[in-house]
């Protein structure tokens, strides 16, 4: 009985073996690529509110072919861009990888720091290394031109692809930021960026001493000049958008030039502010696309059976959230034509390496808030909260008369962090605890403010265990945060990016700016919608464990299981 059973089992794998597909043989090898795209500022549920409105072959494609899990969070209280792509490419919390926020205040330097900057490393110029090279306007706050990895505390999952995997894999991150680009692609791997101060995409000495010949040819093609004196037209009838009779909002932000209303002209070439424009709008992310092609035709990405790693961050849905805000005309178009550069890119994925041996991987850095103009002519409390006269307010005042302070008390406020100005309690010979937890209290009786917890206080364990403290523990590292974290009320925040006044923003750990999406589609993952609640923190522990290789080193995550094969 055993030998007819054994019989019959062969008779059937050899009738099974001739009906395989080329997409089922693809499912049993290594992928060729991983490419983990990441969308700035995409909120969950603009996928969804926005699905009909969108083609063949980009989000529809991953969203009908993927499995999708509708309920995702960053579980860190500070949502913002780098603590985002470092979560999602460390698969931890920024209390161990160390991206605590865009911006911290260095205590030894006494200067604001940028994350990803690093004074040992410049930026190269088009011939090689320029120690001079101009910083990029929109992050003044950087005190040098000089980006690395270096601050990343924790490896990522594209170092432990170039660890794991056998045979040299190839490890590239791309993006309009620098640290879009430089998170992901790891320690291991290359990253190159657009820089609006040269209209040009561009590196550092970190990666390389000079710059392959097919950069220098995609720089001096003239794609980004292309767009000057063209406008960012609507890309359909306003009739059918959902937004299409909300143009030109007195609450949005009239950027110089651009205007708030259809068509924004991104004026001439040689413009102080067209680069700029240009990451404004969709021409950010056709740039980001396009770049990435060229790489992948000259690095010879997914050529082989080595397993590539490629990291696209895309970057305008922020800059024209941040501009007009998620529920904006404007954000709706930028989606519209992001979904048509998505299409495009994948098609070219599948046309050189095949998306039958592409794992791909989609998430997004954070989610965004309404704009408070827009939110209270629907009847629903909002505001904006200047924390520049903080310090003036009587309530402060009196607090620093009981202290003997007539010096400033808050030395920087580099969002969500208050740092107190040490020279002074050391001049006075006051105890930071003992201040830090009574302007703490003193801050969180202001309208606008939530909570405000001291430093000392996480440190101690002495908070009270609910879901936002747990999200300022996740966020709290001992020698980058500040000495109070500020968490504002829902619908509350400062409206201010990169230096500029904006309409909107992110960064607070409430669910509009937690839930994003994430997607997992290739080789052997089913088509399904999971509705269970999961974490960033939980994508590169799944990335590792389909590679079947060790996760980052201070991984936190779940393996997603319902994403292998």
């Amino acid at each position: 009985m055993k030998s007819r059973v054994k019989q019959l089992c062969l008779a059937s794998g050899v009738l099974l073996t001739g009906f395989w597909s080329e997409a089922v043989i693809a499912e049993t090898l290594a992928p060729r690529l991983v490419l983990q795209i990441t969308v700035d500022q995409l909120r969950a549920d603009l996928l969804y509110r926005n699905r009909e409105q969108f083609g063949e072959g980009g989000f529809r494609y991953l969203l009908e072919n993927g499995t999708v899990y509708s309920d995702a969070h960053h579980r860190h209280a500070n949502t913002e861009t780098i603590v985002g792509h470092a979560t999602l490419a460390t698969g931890t919390d920024p209390a161990v990888h160390g991206m605590v926020a865009n911006l911290w205040f260095d205590r030894k330097t006494g200067r604001p720091y940028y994350n990803v900057q690093d004074a040992d490393y410049p930026l190269l110029s088009q011939g090689g290394v320029d120690q001079s090279s101009e910083i990029d306007p929109t992050q003044r706050a950087a005190t040098t031109d000089g980006r690395s990895p270096n601050a990343i505390l924790s490896s990522t999952i594209a170092d432990e692809i170039s660890i794991g995997i056998a045979g040299g894999p190839k490890v590239f991150g791309v993006s309009v930021k620098d640290r879009g680009a430089i998170s992901m692609a790891g320690h291991s791997g290359k990253a190159f960026w657009f820089s609006k101060s040269e209209g040009r995409f561009i590196t550092s000495s970190y990666y390389m001493d000079q710059y392959p010949d097919w950069v220098s040819a995609w720089n001096d093609k003239g794609l980004t000049g292309s767009y000057a004196d063209g406008a960012w037209e609507l890309s359909g009838e306003k009739t059918s958008y959902r937004f299409g009779d909300a143009d030109d909002m007195e609450w949005e932000t009239d950027f110089p030039g651009f205007g708030r209303a259809f068509p924004h002209p991104y004026g001439a070439g040689d413009g102080k502010y067209y680069t700029t424009l240009l990451t404004l709008s969709p021409a950010g992310d056709e740039l980001t696309a396009d770049f990435a092609k060229a790489l992948i035709d000259a690095e010879q990405i997914g050529t082989d059976d080595v397993t590539d790693y490629l990291s696209v961050s895309f970057s305008s849905t922020d800059y024209v959230g941040h501009i007009f805000g998620p529920s904006s005309l404007e954000t709706e178009d930028n989606l519209r034509r992001l979904d048509r550069t998505l299409a495009g890119f994948l098609q070219y994925i599948d046309e050189t390496i095949g998306l039958a041996r592409t794992l791909v991987v989609l998430s997004a850095d954070h989610g965004a808030a309404e704009v408070p103009g827009y939110l209270t002519s629907l009847g629903i409390p909002a505001s904006y909260f200047n924390f520049e006269d903080v310090d003036k307010r009587p309530a402060i005042e009196a607090m620093k008369a009981e202290f003997g302070i007539a010096e400033e008390l808050v030395e920087n406020f580099s969002q969500p962090y208050v740092y107190l100005n040490q020279a002074v309690l050391d001049e006075k010979g006051l105890d930071k605890a003992t201040v830090s937890r009574r302007l703490a209290d003193e801050l969180q009786k202001m309208p606008g403010i939530a909570y405000a917890i001291s430093s000392e206080d996480l440190r101690s364990g002495n908070v009270a265990r609910t879901a936002v403290s747990e999200a300022v523990l996740a966020n709290f590292h001992p020698d980058r945060s500040g000495d109070i974290y500020i968490v504002f009320e829902p619908h509350w925040f400062v409206g201010e990016f990169d230096g500029l006044t904006v309409a909107a923003t992110h960064g607070s750990p409430w669910s509009y700016d937690t839930h994003v999406p994430i997607i997992f589609a290739g080789p052997g993952i089913v088509s399904q919608r999971i509705a269970r609640r999961v974490e960033t923190v939980d994508v590169a522990a799944t990335i590792a464990a389909y590679l079947k290789i060790k996760p980052p080193s201070g991984s936190r995550g779940q393996v997603l299981t319902e994403a292998l094969p």
